[in-house]
């Protein structure tokens, strides 16, 4: 029996794969593949981490749709790492996906609407998205890891080559010294361009390099599109690849890091609470009103900020009719919760470690009254009265109060 080879599927197919992964696979017997190319198994999954960071592996070449030869080769595929995603986004012990990457690309086919649907899972879920090339994110596996938030890329890592390949295999002169002739009978004058029994025909080949072409540009501006790049800088590349820091400074990766460090960041991305608008209150900008003086605009500034410290530091009521969310969301409330607390904390000069928080199992209340009693204790206390609004409209918040008393202890 024959062991079949990929050259048997992959020649007149369009690739977005990187040049030194490209003669291995066609050449390459199933044991081969296996130990050459690290390919990642179908079905492969996700893990999630106790921070809810789901870990999505997208490891080895990719095809469009996986079968039975590339079940025997090892070689994963679209279909499989989309369901991967789908279901990380879909997992309610998940606050964000972190794809880890080290794949040569794949096919072209299937590619682009891979990428699409990760776009708008992550959009639905409305979740985190980041991604590692490590050790390599090239090609077709370039542009899945370009619909991430954000790119890492390790020191030694890989990165590019937004390029698209077709391969035509000549046969006929090994057909010839093994005496075979091979005769194509049929209807269409453009039925059997390409044959690997006959030498590539002009028409052929102008044929292919068009469709080539078109999808390059389809590439280079899918790239473009996630990565916030001008098409013209992607094409600029020439299908090349960047190590490390050249990936970074290319503007196709954010960052060097690796694996842990990008998990570390994400941590902490999740620790920091966001406004309604999806960013973080200290990353929006203040509009300030050319007709007020500096000095009434820090007042209101400072007035603002002490009222929403005191009512995000304030303990939350709830109603007897509330229904019981499920663990996982009531888990994710509290690290929200505590996340808020600790940021607060730390612009009323109250470091609280919120990670440390939440891996003891401290509950908010337990923080807003260390954060009240270091407030209480502090000799600004004055000062933190005369900041506040002295008829609040719910009533003094245990800050202002507690701060009051200390006040008026020392007078």
């Amino acid at each position: 029996m024959t062991i079949p080879s990929l050259a048997s599927r992959l020649p007149g197919r369009p690739l977005a794969l990187a040049p030194r992964a490209l003669e291995p696979l066609l050449a390459a017997t199933p044991i081969e593949a296996r130990s050459g190319l690290a390919p990642m198994q179908r079905g492969a999954g996700f893990t999630v981490t106790d921070g809810g960071i789901a870990v999505v592996p997208v490891i080895g070449p990719m095809v469009s749709r996986g079968d039975w030869l590339t079940d025997l080769f090892g070689i994963g595929d679209y279909g499989s790492v989309g369901a991967s995603i789908a279901d990380a986004f879909a997992d309610p012990a998940t606050r964000a996906v972190l794809m880890e990457i080290d794949s040569p690309g794949g096919e072209v086919g299937g590619l682009f609407d891979l990428t699409d649907r990760i776009r708008c899972l992550k959009l639905e879920a409305d979740k985190p998205l980041w991604a590692v090339a490590s050790e390599a994110a090239l090609s077709a596996a370039f542009a899945i890891a370009s619909t991430a938030d954000r790119l890492y890329v390790t020191r030694t890592g890989e990165a590019g080559s937004i390029g698209v390949v077709a391969i035509h295999v000549d046969e006929s002169a090994a057909d010839a010294m093994a005496g075979r002739k091979y005769t194509l009978i049929h209807a269409g004058a453009r039925k059997v361009d390409g044959n690997a029994h006959a030498p590539l025909a002009p028409e052929a080949h102008a044929d292919i390099q068009a469709d080539i072409d078109a999808l390059h540009e389809a590439f280079v501006a899918q790239v473009a599109g996630n990565r916030g790049l001008a098409p013209e800088a992607v094409r600029a590349t020439q299908a090349a690849i960047y190590r490390g820091q050249r990936a970074v400074e290319a503007g196709l990766a954010d960052r060097i890091g690796t694996m842990d460090q990008a998990l570390a960041d994400l941590a902490s991305h999740l620790a920091t609470p966001a406004s309604p608008s999806g960013r973080s209150r200290s990353s929006q900008p203040h509009r300030r009103n050319p007709a007020m003086s500096h000095e009434t605009e820090t007042e209101i500034e400072t007035e603002t900020e002490t009222v929403e410290e005191t009512v995000a530091l304030s303990p939350v009521v709830e109603t007897p009719t509330s229904p019981e969310p499920d663990p996982a969301t009531a888990l994710r409330a509290e690290y929200s919760e505590i996340a808020a607390i600790a940021v607060q904390g730390a612009r009323l000069g109250v470091t609280v470690d919120a990670a440390d928080a939440m891996k003891k199992g401290i509950k908010p209340d337990a923080l807003r009254r260390s954060i009240l009693d270091s407030l209480a204790t502090r000799a600004e206390a004055s000062a933190i009265v005369s900041a506040t609004p002295q008829t609040p409209a719910g009533g003094d918040s245990p800050i202002v109060r507690r701060a009051r008393e200390r006040a008026a202890s020392k007078s």
